[in-house]
C-alpha cells in the first residue's frame, strides 16, 4: 500500500473523527438546552391542592378538586390564605350526616363574608363519605364560606337533572377520624345553637400545605 492511500485515509479518519465529536458537542448542548429552557414549575401549584386544618381535635388534610370546580377551590382558597378559618368551630355537627364549619366564631357571632359563589354541583362529583363540600341556602348560588365534610354517602345532597346540588370540591385526605370524634363530642347546652358541640371545637389554623 503506498504513502499517498495511506495519506488519504489517515485525512479520511481524521475528518470522520472531527465530525464525530462535533455531532457529539451539538447534541450534548443541545440536551443541555432543553433542560434549561424547561419550564419552571408554577410555585404554589401543588400546594394550592392541599389544606390542613388545624383543630383542637386533631389535624385534617383536605385535597382539593380545582378542575372539576374552580370557582368554589379558589373563593375556599381566598378564604384560607387571609386567615378567615382561623378561629371559626364547628357549629353544625350531625352524625351519620355532616360536621360543617366555616362561619360562626366560638361565641357563634357570625363572620362577615365574600360575595356568594356560582353553584358548580353538576361537576360529577357526589356528596361520598369524606368529601368536602360547600353549605349554602335554598338559593343554589349562595354559597359563601361555609363547608361541611360528609360523613356518609348524603344522596340529597347531590345534583340531579332536575335540581342543583351541593358542590363538592375536595376530599378528606388525612384526619377523618378526627371529623367522626367531633360527632362524639356532648352538643345541645346552646338553645340557639343544639347541634353545636358544648365545648367549642375551634379550627385553630387553615393553611396551604
Amino acid at each position: 500500500m503506498g504513502v499517498d492511500v495511506l495519506t488519504r485515509m489517515f485525512v479520511k479518519f481524521s475528518l470522520l473523527l472531527a465530525t464525530l465529536s462535533l455531532l457529539l458537542f451539538t447534541s450534548g448542548s443541545y440536551g443541555a438546552e432543553l433542560v434549561a429552557k424547561k419550564p419552571a414549575a408554577v410555585p404554589g401549584m401543588h400546594a394550592s391542592k392541599r389544606v390542613r386544618l388545624t383543630t383542637d381535635m386533631g389535624n385534617i388534610t383536605l385535597l382539593l378538586y380545582p378542575e372539576k370546580a374552580p370557582v368554589t377551590v379558589k373563593n375556599f382558597l381566598d378564604y384560607v390564605d387571609s386567615g378567615f378559618y382561623n378561629g371559626v368551630i364547628f357549629h353544625r355537627v350531625k352524625p351519620n350526616f355532616v360536621v360543617q364549619t366555616g362561619g360562626l366564631t366560638f361565641d357563634f357571632i357570625r363572620k362577615e363574608t365574600l360575595d356568594p359563589i356560582v353553584n358548580e354541583s353538576t361537576n360529577g362529583l357526589k356528596n361520598l363519605p369524606g368529601t368536602v363540600a360547600m353549605a349554602r341556602f335554598t338559593d343554589p348560588d349562595s354559597a359563601t364560606s361555609q363547608f361541611f365534610i360528609n360523613l356518609k354517602h348524603n344522596k340529597t345532597l347531590d345534583a340531579t337533572k332536575k335540581k342543583p346540588g351541593y358542590t363538592v370540591f375536595g376530599r378528606v385526605l388525612i384526619g377523618m377520624d378526627v371529623a367522626f370524634n367531633i360527632t362524639k363530642e356532648p352538643r345541645g347546652l346552646y338553645r340557639g345553637q343544639p347541634e353545636a358541640p358544648n365545648v367549642p371545637i375551634r379550627i385553630l389554623k387553615a393553611e396551604r400545605i
